[in-house]
C-alpha cells in the first residue's frame, strides 16, 4: 500500500510538473513570437519610408533620419567639455554626482550609488560623458583583440535591455570592472527596460576609466529607429526634457562608433547576432562602421542625402556590401539545420547552420562563437556541437520570473563557466505554480491584444469556414484561420481553451475571441474600422510621426498628420474615407492652433481589457 501510494504521488507530481512546464513553454513561445512579429514590422516600415520620400510634400521632414549624424554641427568636438560647461548651468539645488574629467573610480562609484537611489545625472554631465565616449570609441578598431590570463579572466555579458538591477547584480556577484577584472558587454544595452540611460552612463564611465579592460560591442538596439519603437527615445525625452534632443543626437553618433566584434586569444569570436555564409572578418575590420545611422530599416536599402538647390532631393542607392555584412552580425540567429537562409522571423539577418559556423572557424582558426540577441529561459544556450554559445543577461525579460540571466567567465583554457542569476523582487514569495500563472496570464494578455487588433481580418477568415453562418467552426478550422492571419507559428489548438469558447459539440464560437476586449476610443468622430486600423498600426505611426517631429516637441501640423496617414494607408492598401479622416483630424486639434499632440492621440487607440477596466 505504501509503495502504491508513493507511485501515485510520484505520478501526480510528474504530471503536475509536466503541465506547468508545458504552460511555461507555450507562454514564452507567445512572447517570443509576438516580439519577432514586431521586429518584422521594421521591414514594412522601411518600405514605407522609401514610398514616403517619393510622395511626401516636404521630403526634408524625413530625409534627416537617413543621413550621417550632425551633432558635430551643434558643438565642435574639440570643445565638447568646455562648451557644455559654458552652455549648461548646474544649479546648487542639484544633489546628484558632479563629474570632472578625466573620470576616476570614485566618479563611477558615485554614479552607481546615485542610480541605486533613483537619482538622475545632470544633463551637462551626460553630454560631457557622451562627448568623451565618442572620442575614445573613434580610436577603437571595428574588431577588438583581447588576451586572457589566469589572473585576468574575461567576463562576457549579453543583452541587458535597460534592466539596471541586472547590471548591478552582475557587479555585485562578479566585481566592478578593473584592470584585473575585464568585461565584454555584447550589445543591446538599451530599450524595453526603464533604465537604459543609467546603464549607458555606467558602462561609458567605466569605458573611460578602463578603456583597455571594459569593451562594448554594438547590438541591433543601439540604433535610432529601434529606439523610437522600443522605448529608449521616450525614456531620454522624459528624463531630460530640456536637453533630450542634444543627448539623442549625440547618442546616435556614439552608437555608430561602437565596435562590431571582439576576439579573445585569437580563438573566441564575440559579436551580437551571428554570422552568414558571406561573413568576412577582414572585410568587417576594414569598413567604415559609422557611415550609416540605422541598420534596422528592414535591411534592404541605404539612404543618402543628395543636396540640390532645394536641399530636398533624395537619392536611393541599393544595399551595399558593408550594410549587408553589418546586418548579418547584428541580426542573425543560429539554427540546427545546415545552410544559410533569410531570417524571416526578424525581417533581417539570416539563420546560419553548423556548416556555416564550421566554415568560418576553419577559415579563421576559431574555436568558439559567443553571441547574444536571443532570449533564453536559462540565460544561455549551447548549440552547433558546443561551438556557438548564446548569452542573455536580462533576467525577468518578458515577465517577473520568466527567465534567468547569465554571464560567461573565460580563462586561458577557454572553457566557458556560466553564472546564472535572477533579480528577485517578488518571485521568491511565489511558488512555482504562481510564477507560471503570472507568466501565462501576461503572455495571453499580449496575445489577446494582438488578436483584437486584427479583428476584421480574423472575422473574414473565420467566415470562410462558416458555411452555414452559425458563428461556429471546428477547432482545426479555427486554428488554421488564426495562423493564416497572425502567422505566429503558435500551438493554436492547445491555446484554444484560453482564447475562445466551444459549444457542446466541440465547435468554436469564433467571435468569443473578442468578447472581453475593446479599443479605447474616446473620440466620437472615429469610425470603428478606422479605430481598429489606428490601433493595429499605432507603433508604426508613432515612429513615423516622431521622425517628422524633428524638434521632439510632440506636435505636428494637421497637414503633416493628414498627409502622412493617407500615404501610410495608401502604401498598405488600407481603405480610408477622406471624410472620416478629415473629421478625425479636426476633432483632435483641441486648441485649434493647427497642430496636434500625436503621442497623446495615439495613446487613445489601444486595446482595453473590459474586466480590468471594471476592476480599476
Amino acid at each position: 500500500t505504501v509503495i502504491r501510494a508513493a507511485i501515485l504521488i510520484q505520478n501526480w507530481y510528474r504530471f503536475t510538473m509536466a503541465r506547468l512546464e508545458m504552460r511555461r513553454h507555450y507562454s514564452l513561445s507567445i512572447f517570443q513570437s509576438i516580439e519577432y512579429a514586431d521586429e518584422q514590422d521594421q521591414l514594412q516600415l522601411s518600405n514605407f519610408f522609401t514610398f514616403m520620400l517619393d510622395h511626401y510634400t516636404h521630403p526634408d521632414s524625413v530625409s534627416h533620419i537617413f543621413t550621417s549624424p550632425s551633432v558635430s554641427q551643434v558643438v565642435d568636438e574639440g570643445l565638447c567639455l568646455t562648451e557644455f560647461e559654458k552652455m549648461i548651468d548646474v544649479p546648487d539645488s542639484y544633489y546628484g554626482p558632479r563629474l570632472s574629467f578625466p573620470l576616476t573610480v570614485e566618479d563611477a562609484n558615485a554614479l552607481l550609488h546615485a542610480f541605486r537611489n533613483e537619482q538622475l545625472l545632470h544633463a551637462r554631465y551626460v553630454l560631457q560623458l557622451l562627448c568623451e565616449t565618442r572620442r575614445v570609441l573613434k580610436e577603437m578598431p571595428n574588431i577588438t583583440h583581447l588576451s586572457t590570463s589566469y589572473s585576468k579572466e574575461i567576463t562576457v555579458c549579453g543583452d541587458l535591455h535597460g534592466n539596471l538591477d541586472d547590471l548591478l547584480l552582475i557587479f555585485y556577484k562578479n566585481g566592478l570592472p578593473s584592470e584585473q577584472n575585464r568585461y565584454v558587454f555584447n550589445g543591446d544595452f538599451v530599450d524595453r527596460g526603464k533604465n537604459s540611460m543609467e546603464i549607458l552612463i555606467i558602462l561609458f564611465a567605466f569605458l573611460l576609466i578602463y578603456p583597455n579592460d571594459l569593451h562594448l560591442n554594438r547590438g541591433n538596439h543601439e540604433d535610432y529607429i529601434m529606439n523610437l519603437r522600443y522605448g529608449f527615445t521616450k525614456e531620454v525625452s522624459r528624463k531630460y526634457k530640456d536637453h533630450g534632443k542634444q543627448i539623442l543626437c549625440l547618442l546616435r553618433e556614439v552608437f555608430s562608433w561602437l565596435p562590431l566584434a571582439t576576439i579573445i586569444d585569437s580563438k573566441v569570436l564575440i559579436l551580437h547576432g551571428g554570422i552568414s555564409d558571406t561573413t568576412d572578418l577582414d572585410f568587417l575590420n576594414a569598413l567604415e562602421r559609422n557611415k550609416v545611422r540605422s541598420y534596422s530599416c528592414g535591411g534592404r536599402f541605404i539612404f543618402f542625402k543628395k543636396f540640390s538647390s532645394t536641399n530636398a532631393k533624395i537619392k536611393l542607392f541599393a544595399l551595399g556590401k558593408e550594410m549587408a555584412a553589418i546586418l548579418d552580425i547584428l541580426w542573425s540567429d543560429p539554427r540546427s539545420q545546415n545552410g544559410c537562409t533569410p531570417n524571416k522571423c526578424r525581417g533581417g539577418g539570416c539563420y546560419f547552420g553548423p556548416d556555416v559556423t564550421a566554415k568560418l572557424f576553419e577559415r579563421y582558426n576559431l574555436k568558439m562563437l559567443i553571441r547574444s540577441h536571443e532570449f533564453k529561459p536559462e540565460g544561455y544556450e549551447i548549440s552547433h556541437d558546443g561551438k556557438v554559445i548564446t548569452i542573455f543577461s536580462a533576467s525577468n525579460y518578458y515577465e517577473e520570473g520568466s527567465n534567468r540571466g547569465a554571464y560567461i567567465k573565460l580563462n586561458p583554457e577557454l572553457i566557458p563557466r556560466f553564472v546564472q542569476y535572477r533579480v528577485s523582487k517578488y518571485t521568491r514569495r511565489k511558488n512555482l505554480q504562481e510564477r507560471v500563472g503570472t507568466i501565462e496570464s501576461s503572455a495571453l494578455k499580449s496575445l489577446r491584444e494582438k488578436i483584437y487588433a486584427h479583428r476584421s481580418e480574423l472575422t473574414s477568415a473565420f467566415a470562410q469556414y462558416d458555411f452555414s453562418g452559425t458563428g461556429k467552426i471546428s477547432v482545426n478550422d479555427w486554428a488554421a484561420a488564426m495562423e493564416s492571419v497572425l502567422q505566429l507559428e503558435l500551438p493554436w489548438r492547445m491555446l484554444r481553451s484560453q482564447l475562445a469558447q466551444t459549444n457542446s459539440d466541440g465547435e468554436v464560437d469564433f467571435m468569443s475571441c473578442f468578447y472581453d476586449l475593446k479599443i479605447g476610443q474616446p473620440i466620437k468622430e472615429v469610425q470603428p474600422a478606422l479605430a481598429e486600423t489606428l490601433c493595429r498600426y499605432r507603433k508604426d505611426l508613432e515612429i513615423i510621426f516622431n521622425v517628422i517631429d524633428k524638434d521632439h516637441s510632440g506636435l505636428i501640423s494637421l497637414e503633416e498628420f493628414g498627409q502622412t496617414w493617407k500615404l501610410f494607408a495608401s502604401h498598405l492598401g488600407i481603405d480610408v474615407y477622406d471624410e472620416s479622416l478629415d473629421k478625425l483630424v479636426l476633432s483632435i486639434d483641441y486648441n485649434k492652433d493647427g497642430h496636434i499632440d500625436f503621442n497623446e492621440f495615439l495613446e487613445a487607440f489601444h486595446v482595453v481589457h473590459r474586466l480590468e477596466k471594471k476592476a480599476n
